[in-house]
């Protein structure tokens, strides 16, 4: 049986401007922004070419099992993934989106980061794999899937 992890509730402290940061500064597509049950409105964002989505809410965390909610801006090492960084530094520094330089750690393949936080203070890395360009995930998970 797959397993597929496709949704990451986000704790913000604002939905829209967090959906209004995700969708306009950083690109993700909104696939949802509805009131799913009354009482319960979720927004549901997800960057290009990726099955995970994030999901923003005002009480998504009444239906956790945890004794404690996590706190707008406490997610940190959230991480995307990129072909090429420095055209996702140019595009993302267009959209107004504040980003660090790309650092270099080695020359290898995916040691490449950029980094940047939302209006809260959740913390992410972009993370360069050009072996994405030549062999997509989407692609490897189909050849395994009929492998």
């Amino acid at each position: 049986m797959d397993f597929t992890l496709e949704v990451i509730p986000l704790p913000v402290s604002d939905i829209d401007r967090a959906r209004d940061f995700y969708r306009d500064k950083v690109g993700f597509h909104v696939d949802i922004d509805q009131e799913v049950m009354p009482g319960m409105r979720i927004v549901q964002l997800t960057p290009p070419g990726s099955g995970c989505s994030i999901a923003l809410g005002d009480s998504i965390w009444d239906m956790t099992k945890g004794e404690t909610k996590p706190e707008p801006g406490s997610y940190q090492g959230l991480q995307l993934c990129v072909a090429d960084i420095k055209a996702a530094h140019a595009e993302l520094t267009e959209r107004g989106l504040e980003i660090s330089e790309p650092v270099q750690y080695t020359p290898d393949d995916g040691a490449t980061f950029m980094y940047f936080t939302d209006p809260d203070g959740n913390g992410w890395s972009i993370q360069e794999y050009r072996r994405r360009a030549t062999e997509p995930l989407h692609a490897l998970l189909s050849q395994q899937a009929n492998g």
